[in-house]
């Protein structure tokens, strides 16, 4: 078997719709006019089991949507592990809803880990039951059976709740990093996050069956310019789709199979089936995640 991707959540933080934002996108996906999108997770198998890719805080209603991880007995789960990708709220807050007694292998960087030891309420995962495993950068490791993935740093900034009064986008270390998934003979990268595609990331991406890469926004100055907020996409440690230095530009050339954004924030017009945005970036060669896409590849 190949590797079979389950897009649980499209979006970035908040959701589409968001609870508190009245955007064009958060009111059309409000009247069922385009659909509502949850928050950025994915599910892998290489053909023995599943692994979570981020534990959103829609995870309930994820799982309840995806109908081969409901238990097949009274108590049980067809999840294996989970794997964070940084400490963004959006990213481990649903590992509370995993604390129902279950087993499984937790998997992060160092200082991920460490993230969540700070904070007591994540003691709710209980030592004996879930196995929090240290993940060095850079080391193959078996995710799930019959997939061995491996962790690297890619240019980020910390959680907004850890920033200080200076704030590093571009940081690379442990702790915002991407996931390369191999199996027999399939490899694909999944990058919710990503501030910049630089020589030595696009070297490593080349040549892969597929990559699901951060498409937060359609250009820099987006939520600026819904009168949203004052960042911009990059001071939130995000690449942009369009543009000169956006991720099209960049991925423009590269050798790789599927191109799959994932990760985008309310305001995004890709969201918008029909869009000329959205036209643009798929005839870039680019597929638009959504909740409930299965991939196979």
């Amino acid at each position: 078997m190949g590797l079979r991707v389950s897009i649980l959540g499209a979006a970035a933080g908040g959701g589409l719709p968001q609870w508190n934002c009245g955007c064009d996108n958060c009111n059309l996906a409000r009247a069922g006019e385009i659909p509502a999108q949850t928050q950025s997770s994915i599910a892998v198998t290489g053909g023995d089991g599943w692994a979570l890719i981020n534990a959103s805080p829609d995870i309930r209603q994820q799982l309840g949507q995806t109908p081969v991880l409901h238990p097949r007995t009274k108590r049980d789960t067809s999840i294996r592990s989970v794997l964070l990708t940084n400490g963004d709220i959006d990213h481990v807050a649903g590992l509370l809803t995993l604390r129902e007694q279950q087993p499984f292998v937790l998997f992060a960087t160092r200082e991920i880990h460490a993230v969540l030891s700070d904070n007591p309420i994540f003691d709710a995962l209980r030592d004996g039951v879930v196995r929090r495993e240290i993940i060095a950068l850079d080391t193959p490791f078996e995710l799930v059976g019959g997939i061995e993935a491996t962790l690297y740093a890619v240019p980020g900034k910390v959680p907004l709740y850890l920033e200080g009064e200076v704030v590093q986008t571009d940081l690379e270390g442990e702790q915002t990093v991407g996931v390369a998934l191999k199996t027999v003979d399939r490899t694909a990268h999944y990058i919710p996050g990503c501030a910049l595609l630089k020589d030595d990331l696009k070297a490593r991406l080349d040549g892969a069956d597929a990559v699901f890469f951060d498409g937060t926004l359609w250009q820099d100055d987006e939520m600026i310019q819904a009168g949203l907020s004052q960042k911009t996409g990059a001071r939130m440690g995000h690449m942009s789709m369009d543009g000169p230095d956006g991720s099209m530009a960049a991925f423009d050339g590269m050798d790789v199979g599927r191109k799959v954004y994932v990760h985008m924030n309310n305001t995004n017009p890709v969201l918008r089936p029909g869009s000329a945005e959205k036209q643009a970036a798929e005839a870039a060669g680019w597929t638009i995640a959504q909740d409930g896409m299965e991939i196979e590849i």
